[in-house]
């Protein structure tokens, strides 16, 4: 498969931020705390089934301190629907006992610090700062790393080399180009039966809509 151009690079960009003026995550919140909860919980999981369970825990943790002195089991009950639920109830409980040790009760706005908290890898880093502080960040989810390979813009096998092409080939508003990749991917260039002839608006610009109009 050939890579993009500089100008097909250049031309995506501008699509992509024009179809998307204010992407922004589909998750609820209303704080960085619940924020970084909700992408947490994401992880392996929908966006759709994440706001399905966390006004129940917020209603019952609305915050960090109570959080960092949760149940377990309680923890557990209500975020059971959700994948891995066991070690995501203990992340949330550790993560939340960290912040008010580490950090007074107040979520770092650090990606250094917001790495060493449980269950909080670099990609959970880099959404939380995407949406919460606008950074200029990349994050690869499954729908951005299915994109930016049907699109041209990296051929990497990983997660991590897929967010360096990213990186180098977008270098400015990262944070709102990730928004408008996962929106797209989500929504358009699915995983399966891609919306390519009825609502793409890359079409002209896609690697890989050959093989798809072959099947």
């Amino acid at each position: 498969m050939k890579l993009a151009t500089k100008e097909e690079i250049e031309e995506i960009k501008r699509r992509l931020l024009e179809h998307y003026p204010a992407a922004e995550t589909e998750l609820h919140y209303r704080n960085a705390y619940e924020l970084l909860v909700a992408i947490m919980l994401s992880a392996q999981c929908t966006d759709k089934r994440v706001n399905m369970i966390t006004p129940a825990l917020f209603e019952k943790y609305p915050d960090i301190p109570s959080l960092a002195n949760a149940d377990l089991d309680e923890v557990k009950a209500l975020i059971k629907t959700c994948s891995f639920f066991n070690n995501k109830a203990k992340n949330l409980i550790k993560m939340a006992q960290m912040v008010m040790e580490e950090y007074g009760g107040e979520i770092p706005m650090d990606e250094k610090k917001l790495v060493k908290l449980p269950g909080v890898g670099q990609k959970t880093a880099h959404v939380f700062m995407i949406e919460y502080t606008h950074a200029n960040l990349m994050a690869v989810d499954t729908h951005v790393f299915r994109v930016a390979h049907r699109l041209g813009l990296s051929d990497a096998k990983t997660v991590e080399g897929t967010e360096k092409d990213l990186v180098e080939k977008f270098k400015t508003d990262l944070n709102r180009i990730h928004q408008a990749m996962v929106l797209f991917g989500r929504y358009i260039c699915t995983a399966k039966n891609p919306k390519c002839d009825t609502e793409c608006f890359l079409t002209d610009l896609c690697k890989s809509r050959e093989s798809f109009k072959a099947k």
